[in-house]
C-alpha cells in the first residue's frame, strides 16, 4: 500500500476511500469535474483533508496546487472534520445587546472549544453568525435547522443536550 493510502486509512474506511474512488472515476472524463468531486466527496467523507485532495488531484490529472487552492477559496469546502450537528449562536447587534455573548461563552464552556472548532467527539461543530434575520428573537441559537429564540444561558445546556 501506498502512504497516501496508508494517511485515509487513518481516517475512513476502506470501503468510504473506494466510494471516494467511484466518484473520482465517474467525472474523471468530465471537463470541470473538480468542483463536482470535491462536492460529492465532502458529502461522502465530511471534510477534505490533504490526503484526498492529492488523491483527487493525481486521478483527474489536476495539480495538487489547483486543487487544494480549489479547496479553500470556497467557503463551502473544509479541511477540518465537522460536527454531527452545527451550532450557530447570532452575534449580531440584537442578539448581542441582548445577551448573545453570554451565549457565546456558555457554548465555549460547555463543549471546551472555541469557534470554528469541533468537538473531539465530532458531535458538535460550533460557529458564530453576524445575522440570522430572526432579531426579534434574540439572542438566537440555531442548531442545524432548528431555530431556537429567545434564549436564556441557563437553558442553553437543556437545548443542546437534545442533540446527543
Amino acid at each position: 500500500m501506498d502512504l497516501e493510502y496508508n494517511e485515509l486509512l487513518a481516517e475512513f474506511t476502506p470501503e468510504q476511500i473506494n466510494k471516494l474512488d467511484g466518484i473520482i472515476e465517474k467525472y474523471k472524463c468530465q471537463p470541470g469535474g473538480l468542483i463536482p468531486v470535491l462536492e460529492r466527496a465532502q458529502e461522502l467523507l465530511g471534510f477534505l483533508p490533504v490526503p484526498v485532495q492529492k488523491r483527487v488531484g493525481r486521478e483527474l490529472g489536476i495539480p495538487f496546487s489547483h486543487v487544494y487552492g480549489v479547496v479553500t477559496f470556497y467557503s463551502f469546502f473544509t479541511m477540518q472534520p465537522r460536527g454531527k450537528h452545527t451550532v450557530r449562536v447570532c452575534l449580531g447587534t440584537a442578539c448581542y445587546v441582548r445577551g448573545g455573548k453570554k451565549i457565546a461563552e456558555n457554548v465555549e464552556k460547555i463543549f471546551g472549544i472555541k469557534e470554528g472548532e469541533t468537538t473531539p467527539d465530532r458531535m458538535f461543530t460550533y460557529e458564530t453568525v453576524r445575522c440570522l434575520g430572526a432579531c426579534g428573537l434574540g439572542p438566537v441559537v440555531v442548531v442545524d435547522e432548528d431555530i431556537h429564540g429567545r434564549v436564556k444561558p441557563d437553558k442553553l445546556k437543556e437545548i443542546l443536550q437534545q442533540y446527543n
